[in-house]
């Protein structure tokens, strides 16, 4: 047998890391459909899509269009009725440490302190007190936090808490973020300086985001793409590309012009 040169063997190495897709998510025939008074509604049907890695991939639709039954299906939190769900190219068989989820409210534990709130995770998964400490205060100060590591969630505004949260989801290092109307809560200055930080730190953890909205603009201002689920019968699924520059700035031209195209798709503009 004649050797493999050594230089070889770390090209093929090379190789198959770079072939490697982190946080790739195939969705493939899904279908979900609920019971109401002896119905069976259908919120999900044979739905086909594939998001990259690294993408941000926006979700939106009417209200029972099925967004958050998306997500959570993604999340491994409910079950489809048909089809699957590929993570990486493996099946999803309930949650796993590859995602991970944040809500509209952050679920803190009003016991536990801001660093408390972000290792706690750390700690449940049996990673050690000082190494989770250390992990968790990055996380918070990349969430602009830093001063904060002692406060309580009493002791914090809303835009605060939540960015609590994302540090506590980003500190599990997830390849992909499920996140359910983050910034549902907060008035309307609050909401944009979020959305310009979930944006920032989104660019910064190179992470795929998957993220449910209500609003259209948020949509455009973080989306690679959107993701438009029908309401009625019939309607099909949209995929729209956002193909702006970032940072993006919400009073250039092209930046209204797709906010414009996503309100006419409701007939709202």
């Amino acid at each position: 047998m004649i050797p493999t040169p050594k230089r070889n063997q770390t090209e093929a190495n090379m190789t198959i890391a770079q072939s490697a897709q982190r946080g790739e998510v195939s969705i493939r025939d899904l279908s979900k459909s609920f019971a109401i008074n002896g119905r069976s509604i259908n919120v999900l049907k044979s739905l086909n899509l594939d998001v990259k890695p690294g993408e941000c991939l926006v979700i939106v639709g009417a209200s029972g269009s099925g967004k958050t039954t998306l997500l959570r299906v993604l999340a491994g939190l409910e079950q489809a009725d048909g089809g699957r769900v590929l993570i990486d190219g493996a099946p999803v068989r309930g949650v796993g440490a590859e995602r991970a989820v944040i809500f509209q409210e952050p679920r803190l534990l009003p016991w536990l302190t801001v660093l408390g709130n972000v290792t706690f995770g750390l700690e449940v998964r049996g990673i050690a007190r000082a190494e989770a400490e250390e992990r968790a205060r990055g996380y918070i100060r990349l969430v602009g936090l830093g001063d904060f590591a002692d406060a309580y969630p009493r002791q914090l505004s809303g835009g605060m808490a939540q960015r609590v949260g994302i540090a506590r989801a980003l500190t599990v290092q997830p390849e992909i973020l499920l996140l359910d109307e983050p910034l549902g809560a907060l008035d309307a200055m609050t909401k944009i300086t979020m959305q310009e930080e979930l944006a920032r730190i989104w660019h910064e953890e190179n992470v795929t985001m998957v993220v449910v909205t209500h609003d259209l603009e948020e949509a455009v201002y973080l989306a690679d793409r959107v993701l438009i689920l029908p309401k009625e019968k019939g309607d099909t699924t949209r995929l729209i590309d956002v193909d702006l520059p970032r940072p993006r700035d919400r009073s250039e031209i092209r930046f209204v012009r797709h906010r414009e195209a996503l309100l006419r798709e409701f007939g709202l503009h």
